[in-house]
């Protein structure tokens, strides 16, 4: 009997054990910095350092919020995922923005792959990345990967991981002031959900394929004033693929897209995509040096409810200006404001060579898109659209987050 009992006792014992090291054990209470695996939930504290040394997994039912000014660092040997099985609040500022990257020795590759992504699973109600940046993800998975174990994302070992999966159809997700940079493939992969993407900054993502913004069907999302620098593939990709109600419907308007596209060596690559039966509505967007103008799967069509219309197009090159002129695959909107010719309707960007070549992933931080006085993209802006969100918008950890109303300029940026 008292070795029964014995037996029993060192049982627990060792599981509380576990059970402990499941959870931020290593967390110091003053500072917040800590060295974390396993289950997380609660604070990470403003200004703290997390050092991730293993899978997170975001416990069911419960949160973790991510307060101004946290760096999180991710382990290059093991290479994290950071699974979402509840809620996750990423709550930066512009002054102290929340950075998940890598040790500093290590940010070498333009195409990073030294970490997993953030994958929040069906049960994942809210997730929010507020003035986030987003750099060096998208490992490969192994049979090894909690991903793949727990049947996220697609699965299956061997596929490069997105930065950031959301797979719930009634779920919430608002990823805004955010950065998304030095990624291996796709930025963004979403598998429903009511989504806004706004005002943030995608580049130098993808090595041989990826898209920024990968929307499939169950999404009902609002992407607007994002800038899109040389996207492997798309700038975005649209498509209600995937038999989930809702159908996907996506407004995409005041958004600035240049260079994306030329990686990619097949035509699939371009600047918007549109596929089966998605229903889009896509206005104010300014395209420079995109390889394709907004570009339709000839034989999986989108809805044909969707609207396209003052859009914007310029050329550096003939054979870009080419590729923008309506066809079967090539989508005209109302409005639109296409040339002809090489260098006709320069948008007069502030600060940016049109002539950097239209194959160039580097991107300068001292490049200012907004607008020069004079530009032709100025006051052409359709203002009168209906976005998802403008009104009642989507609350986040008991913070309304609304769309922005349509700008009466095309692109993302006015002038200064």
């Amino acid at each position: 009997m008292k070795a029964t009992q014995l037996l029993i006792c060192l049982t627990l014992t060792a599981a509380l054990f576990a059970g402990c090291k499941k959870a931020n054990s290593d967390v110091d209470p003053d500072t917040g910095n800590g060295t974390i695996s396993g289950e997380a939930s609660g604070i990470w504290k403003k200004g703290s350092t997390q050092l991730i040394k293993g899978d997170i997994i975001i416990p069911e039912g419960q949160s973790l919020t991510i307060e101004e000014g946290v760096t999180v660092l991710m382990d290059t040997i093991t290479k994290p995922e950071i699974i979402v099985r509840g809620n996750l609040y990423a709550q930066g500022t512009a002054e102290f923005p929340i950075r998940f990257t890598v040790a500093e020795a290590a940010r070498t590759k333009e195409f990073g792959r030294l970490w997993g992504g953030i994958l929040a699973a069906p049960s994942c109600q809210e997730l929010l990345l507020d003035h986030t940046i987003i750099e060096y993800a998208g490992a490969t998975t192994s049979d090894a990967s909690t991903s793949v174990k727990q049947n996220l994302y697609k699965g299956v070992s061997g596929e490069n991981l997105p930065a950031l999966w959301f797979a719930n159809v009634n779920g919430k997700l608002v990823v805004t002031n955010s950065i998304f940079r030095n990624l291996q493939e796709d930025c963004t992969y979403i598998d429903g959900g009511k989504i806004i993407f706004a005002n943030n900054k995608f580049y130098t993502t993808g090595v041989s394929g990826g898209e920024a913004i990968n929307l499939k069907s169950g999404c009902v999302a609002d992407v607007a004033f994002n800038l899109i620098y040389s996207a492997n593939t798309n700038a975005l990709k649209l498509s209600n693929s995937g038999d989930r109600v809702p159908q996907a419907y996506v407004m995409v308007y005041n958004n600035t897209m240049l260079n994306t596209g030329w990686r990619r060596p097949t035509a699939k690559g371009g600047s918007i995509w549109v596929e089966a039966t998605v229903r889009v509505e896509a206005y104010n967007n300014l395209f420079a040096n995109t390889r394709f103008g907004i570009k339709r799967d000839t034989k999986k069509t989108e809805d044909k409810r969707s609207l396209f219309g003052n859009n914007y197009y310029y050329g550096d090159s003939q054979a870009t200006v080419d590729q923008f002129q309506p066809s079967s695959d090539i989508i005209a909107g109302v409005n639109d404001i296409i040339g002809k010719t090489a260098g006709q309707n320069d948008p007069k960007f502030v600060n940016y060579p049109l002539n950097t070549p239209v194959n160039n992933a580097t991107f300068n931080t001292g490049w200012d898109f907004h607008l020069q006085s004079g530009s032709a993209a100025l006051g052409k802006g359709k203002t009168d659209i209906k976005p998802h969100y403008a009104v009642n918008g989507l609350v986040m950890n008991g913070v309304s987050y609304t769309s922005p109303a349509a700008a009466s300029y095309i692109g993302a940026f006015g002038t200064n």
